[in-house]
Parts: C-alpha cells; structure tokens; sequence
C-alpha cells in the first residue's frame, strides 16, 4: 500500500494523507478521460489508502 502511494514504510500518517490527495487528483479519471491506465491506477491508490486508514484506525482507536 506504501508503494502504492510513492511512500517509504517511515511515512505517518499525515504524509500519507498528503499524497493520496496529490496522486488521487493526478490520476483521477475525470481529469484523465479515457486513460483506462490513469483509471486502473486511481483505483489502485483509493485501495492503498483504505488499506493504511483502516490500519490508522485500528492503531489509535479513533476515526481518521
């Protein structure tokens, strides 16, 4: 999930926040219309990420 998202395992979770908002919005397909690979990675970034909230969540306890 951490390469997903062009991160290194040291990342919090700020940072990672940080880059799927930059990645999420580079490779959005209504910015990229019709780039099926621009699609396939914009779904690959949304997975990575609810992977490392959920995990977030379970580390402090609380909704992020």
């Amino acid at each position: 999930a951490l390469d997903a998202l062009e991160l290194d395992s040291d990342a919090d979770f700020k940072a990672i926040k940080a880059s799927y908002r930059r990645l999420a919005k580079e490779h959005h397909p209504d910015r990229q219309r019709g780039d099926k690979e621009a699609a396939k990675r914009f779904h690959a970034i949304q997975a990575a990420y609810e992977v490392l909230r959920k995990a977030e969540e379970r580390k402090t306890g609380a909704k992020v």
